[in-house]
């Protein structure tokens, strides 16, 4: 918890850099305690595109604040944690990319996850996310869609749209994979009726265990709106704060219960993202980020696309 000091010399820093605080789910709990919004990475998006301010701050890994970058280039951009990356961001090579487009031409759409580089969204037609992913690839001409770089997330799109011929990368989410599903067949023999919740970035055989399958945002809903007392979820355990938060502004309180796998699934980069570096980077300016103008125009292209189909 921040001390009254630092949270005054925020609520001071924010109203002199004309700030608003963006914040993941995923990142520690005082790091979301201090953002204006938080959310998945298609709200966060949005929010950057639209939102009246002079600087961000975008409380989550290094693709997201390039994003919001990429969307507002007017704004200052700031990252809390200038490290904190995503190992799946990088898990595409170009080579790719070009040998699907020289076997399908003019048939195919390269839909990019937007946990990517921004060179990755260049390379691509469309970006997409979680929460909007089946909806945007249902909603592409092209009969053949490269999907990149989520190999599960691609499996799931295969799965829900089998209209489309889905071809498939080879990167993953390290947190979500190490999901393993015999901690998931415990959790529900321990807990029968028990709602799981899973991410679509975890592996298929979790999913298959799965009685719900949605973006962050849609797990945290599913939780909150439910009826059933106790859930099991598969995503990074940081959710739990606004789960929490928002089952008691529901009056539900003590009702609900909520489990994780025992290898609990913590983000290592989000992790790293505190209140602490929050209030640091305002006071001192500190990891603005800036985005490679040779990159930048393409990759907008795709951010903007995405927020056009998603619509």
């Amino acid at each position: 918890m921040l001390s009254k000091a630092l949270l005054e010399e925020f609520a001071e820093l924010k109203e002199r850099r004309n700030a608003v605080v963006l914040a993941h789910y995923y990142v520690q709990n005082d790091a979301q305690d201090l953002a204006d919004f938080v959310g998945d990475s298609y709200f966060l998006a949005r929010k950057a595109a639209t939102i009246d301010c002079e600087t961000l701050v975008f409380a989550g890994v290094e693709f997201m604040a390039e994003s919001a970058k990429l969307l507002s280039p007017n704004k200052r951009v700031l990252m809390p944690e200038p490290t904190a990356d995503c190992p799946m961001a990088h898990m595409l090579e170009k080579a790719t990319i070009d040998a699907a487009r020289e076997k399908y031409g003019d048939d195919l759409a390269v839909a990019c996850y937007v946990n990517s580089t921004n060179q990755m969204k260049a390379w691509s037609d469309v970006c997409v996310t979680s929460s909007n992913a089946v909806r945007i690839v249902e909603r592409l001409e092209e009969h053949n869609v490269l999907f990149v770089p989520d190999l599960h997330l691609g499996h799931y799109i295969q799965e829900q749209v089998p209209s489309k011929n889905i071809i498939l990368n080879d990167g993953f989410c390290p947190t979500h994979e190490a999901i393993e599903v015999a901690e998931v067949k415990l959790l529900k023999a321990e807990h029968p009726g028990a709602v799981v919740c899973a991410h679509p970035e975890c592996a298929s055989w979790v999913l298959d265990e799965a009685d719900y399958i949605g973006s962050t945002s849609g797990i945290i809903e599913r939780c909150v709106a439910g009826s059933e007392q106790d859930y099991i979820i598969c995503t990074v355990h940081g959710v739990l704060h606004e789960i929490e938060k928002q089952v008691a502004a529901a009056g539900d309180a003590g009702k609900k219960r909520f489990y994780f796998p025992a290898t609990t699934p913590i983000c290592p980069n989000m992790s790293r993202v505190t209140g602490e570096k929050v209030v640091a980077c305002l006071r001192d300016l500190s990891g603005e980020v800036f985005v490679d103008e040779s990159t930048a125009e393409g990759a907008r292209r795709a951010l903007t696309r995405m927020l056009e189909l998603a619509a």
